[in-house]
């Protein structure tokens, strides 16, 4: 019994690399398992191009072994804090000290799909090796090891700093402005190397990705064997010290947990009267986007975005994207929406505790996220056109800016009450107030419905402006208006028929389904992973490869920017436009149609 209360390093390490793999498995089930296989496929693909570098490339090594640190540092802010299957505050009575268990919860981090993809794309380093003979294979060896374990470790140490310090308004925005600026890097961050100078660019580039520690493995194969083994001592010494930091934040979060973690204004909870209902909701809801860090964390991710994603090409002299910044955070920011009622748990029993509140509800959220997203956004969208010199761009943003407004507007409290994801109540997310507890995937799912859902809605005012440009701003009016009445009264009707089905699902989870059904979770292998690929990819041939194109050539536009069809001669520039644009739309009738034959199969 003494030694089953006191365990030692080895065996609570055990204990937790077993309870890891017993909630992985646990959890294998519908949108979860099919998210699960798709990542692992997608890495192993990346890990087998990384060691393809290695063997034809291998100047490039240390910036490919930069891409995947680089994912592991941001993928706990995309993701609202990373994987958190076993929370700190889970092994607070442990009779262990904060080393052990933080010893404890690395293991447990190793215990994973994550891990062992990045340790075959690692598998790089002693491949490398190779050219320097059978010495290079077994520092690669250890090296690969070594950088494995770096590269969990800085993102535990990630995770933690979250969970520590982002508990206040400024704290919260600042990750989503990382978060941000990180994606638009991912996207446009080629528009600032060019214009430093491709000689300059891969100087400083080269000297970079080997100071980082993921080039540390290819500086000691590089290296003599004295330097070498320093090199991976120093490398053993900084695993300790982020092991070190890492044990005393957690020792300082899982107090802060136990003293009540971030502190939360609440009042007494009432429900709203029926008459002026919508303006009480917003005014409600307006509190709820001041006061709920996942929101602004959320909205400060989509404008910076929406503001860096732009202003990167214009380091290359291109303004073509400047006026369209308030456009793309309307999308952004609705994209990050799109869980409106997910992220508040069980809040929902309020408005059914108050006959004939769903109506007010949902027109209350609607106002709240247009006085919360539409001055900015219009500011935006009149400022980028006016800087930017771009006139031909007024009557496109003039007629976009209301019909996008008011599409997103419906098509939030429209997919949040269609396509709910259960997520944590906001006072029990633990230690880390950005994790909302939500399948991540799914969540990701509604986030890219929304990216292809708004800009459609926008279709025939687009379509108006090439017609008669001054005429998209009444159809743009006219669009916004029936969308953001129309969906909301579509989302309101849902929640009065299937308000209690919403509260239990996000007080319960899913309730298991049975076979036979047409779910996605009872899709063949093949197809949930090809329905998911879809979902993912087929944005790319159809807007950025195949309208924005298509635009540009019907505006005049002669950059050709990285858009495939106008770097082709003009013979063949119209056909791939096309061409683009119906692979795309194949791509999003394949995703929609195959679990429908499915389940109107006998």
């Amino acid at each position: 019994m003494a030694h089953s209360m006191t365990p030692g390093q080895a065996d609570l390490a055990h204990i937790l690399i077993r309870m890891r793999l017993a909630l992985l498995r646990n959890s294998l089930r519908g949108d979860r398992a099919t998210n699960l296989y798709f990542g692992v496929l997608l890495g192993l693909a990346l890990a087998a191009g990384t060691i393809v570098v290695a063997v034809l490339w291998p100047a490039y090594l240390p910036l490919a072994l930069a891409v995947w640190l680089i994912g592991w540092i941001f993928g706990p802010i995309f993701t609202g804090g990373g994987d958190e299957t076993l929370r700190p505050e889970y092994f607070a009575m442990l009779p262990a000290t904060p080393r052990r268990i933080a010893a404890g919860l690395l293991a447990g981090a190793f215990a994973g799909p994550a891990p062992l993809v990045t340790l075959i794309a690692l598998l790089s380093l002693p491949v490398y090796g190779w050219r320097h003979g059978p010495a290079g294979v077994l520092i690669g060896l250890a090296a690969a090891l070594a950088t494995l374990t770096t590269m969990v470790v800085i993102s535990r140490v990630v995770v933690a700093v979250i969970g520590l310090f982002v508990r206040s308004r400024v704290t919260a925005a600042t990750a989503g402005i990382v978060t941000g600026t990180a994606l638009a890097l991912s996207g446009n961050g080629w528009a600032p190397a060019v214009a430093l100078g491709t000689t300059d660019t891969l100087a400083w580039t080269q000297t970079l990705v080997r100071v980082l520690p993921s080039g540390w493995g290819v500086a000691a194969i590089e290296a003599s064997w004295p330097l070498a083994l320093l090199i991976l001592a120093a490398n053993g010494a900084a695993i300790a010290l982020l092991l070190l930091a890492w044990a005393g934040l957690l020792a300082r979060r899982v107090v802060s947990a136990a003293r009540g973690g971030v502190p939360a204004r609440r009042g007494t909870p009432r429900p709203f009267p029926a008459a002026g209902g919508a303006r009480i909701a917003a005014a409600k809801e307006l509190r709820t986007w001041w006061r709920d860090l996942v929101r602004i964390q959320l909205l400060g991710t989509a404008f910076s975005y929406a503001l860096v994603f732009p202003l990167l090409l214009v380091t290359i002299d291109s303004w073509i994207m400047v006026p369209f910044t308030g456009l793309i955070a309307i999308v952004m920011a609705a994209g990050v929406s799109a869980n409106l009622y997910g992220v508040d748990g069980t809040a929902l029993w309020l408005t059914l505790m108050t006959p004939g509140a769903e109506r007010a509800d949902v027109r209350g959220r609607q106002l709240a996220w247009l006085l919360v997203v539409g001055p900015a956004a219009t500011v935006l969208t009149l400022a980028g056109t006016a800087v930017s010199g771009q006139t031909w761009a007024w009557p496109w943003v003039l007629g976009l800016l209301p019909a996008l407004l008011g599409g997103a507007a419906g098509l939030i409290v429209c997919i949040a009450v269609t396509s709910l994801v259960p997520g944590t109540d906001p006072h029990k997310r633990g230690g880390n107030p950005l994790n909302t507890g939500a399948d991540e995937g799914a969540e990701s799912g509604l986030a890219w419905l929304m990216l292809v859902a708004v800009p459609t809605i926008a279709l025939p005012t687009a379509a108006a402006i090439l017609l008669q440009p001054w005429a998209g701003i009444p159809v743009g009016l006219l669009t916004g208006a029936l969308s953001f009445w129309g969906l909301g009264r579509i989302a309101h009707r849902r929640l009065e028929s299937h308000g209690t089905e919403l509260l239990s699902l996000m007080k319960h989870g899913p309730a298991p389904q049975p076979t036979g059904k047409g779910t996605a979770a009872d899709l063949p292998l093949k197809h949930r992973v090809a329905v998911t690929l879809c979902y993912c990819v087929a944005w790319l041939p159809t807007f950025p490869q195949g309208i924005v194109p298509m635009i540009f050539k019907i505006v005049g536009i002669q950059d050709p920017v990285w858009f495939l069809a106008l770097h082709l001669p003009p013979l063949w520039q119209w056909p791939t436009i096309i061409f683009m644009i119906t692979l795309g739309l194949l791509m999003y009738g394949y995703a929609i149609l195959i679990p429908m034959r499915i389940s109107s199969a006998p």
